[in-house]
């Protein structure tokens, strides 16, 4: 129930919410953009949220779903969907934040039209790895290499997030195509969401502890399955648009330590 388990952190007006709390939608128009975050704290689990993105023109918008845990040294994990001009895909940007350090972007493009129905976007977060998933494919991996000196998110609880706002400075091909307020206003939708997850109630041990609840510090959750690594192998072949682990030029040929590391 999106009623009791969120609260609107920005403009309420542009928030609507179905009777049953089951659905709600987003809206960004020239006055403002909205925003919702849960009213717990988490610290490893799984999180599914079904969206339906903007359809139609939507250069220069971003829709987030994304976990952050609000400190200084921050951690934050990102799903961000970059709007698009009618007949270019979807782009996909997911981020991960590890002791307040980001520069560490993906993107990919969606093999379908996110716009036309409902997807599951997934974050399963643990001990071993955090896994970017789309309808329950992985896209993306960032393991605990933390014994390697690479930072991962692992003592911070973080909240759940979701916004929709005006990117038109970045967004759609560098900030190039920009907002069109004609076609406004723009929303997005989500429904159904499943939060299984650990409840930070300040003891970081009950939610790093192995427990029937804690399923997803199992063992068998600290990889990939075989059919995983083959989608995943599937996605970034086909689907990958950047890579921060490719990016020589920015990082000036000094790519980051996890660059190296295997990803499952």
């Amino acid at each position: 129930d999106f009623n009791k388990d969120f609260f609107v952190t920005w403009s309420p007006s542009h928030v609507n919410t179905s009777t049953d709390g089951t659905a709600r939608s987003l809206k960004l128009d020239n006055n403002s953009g909205s925003g919702f975050a849960s009213n717990d704290m988490f610290l490893f689990g799984q999180i599914d949220m079904p969206i339906k993105l903007i359809p139609g023109y939507s250069a220069g918008t971003v829709v987030t779903f994304y976990l952050t845990s609000d400190q200084p040294n921050r951690d934050e994990i990102d799903f961000e969907f970059l709007g698009t001009v009618p007949g270019e895909p979807y782009i996909l940007q997911t981020n991960v934040f590890a002791d307040g350090f980001d520069d560490r972007e993906e993107r990919i493009s969606l093999w379908f039209d996110p716009t036309k129905d409902f997807h599951t976007y997934s974050i399963l977060w643990n001990l071993y790895q955090i896994v970017f998933m789309v309808d329950w494919v992985p896209i993306r991996t960032y393991r605990n290499h933390a014994d390697k000196g690479v930072a991962f998110p692992r003592w911070q609880p973080m909240s759940i997030k979701i916004s929709i706002w005006n990117g038109e400075s970045w967004a759609t091909h560098g900030g190039k195509d920009k907002i069109d307020w004609s076609r406004g206003p723009f929303t997005a939708s989500f429904k159904n969401y499943k939060i299984d997850a650990c409840v930070w109630k300040g003891n970081a041990r009950l939610c790093r502890a192995g427990s029937e609840t804690n399923w997803w510090n199992k063992d068998r959750y600290n990889s990939l399955t075989w059919t995983q690594r083959r989608w995943f192998k599937w996605v970034r072949k086909y689907h990958m648009i950047y890579d921060y682990c490719q990016d020589n030029n920015r990082f000036q040929n000094n790519l980051p330590k996890e660059c190296s590391l295997p990803k499952y």
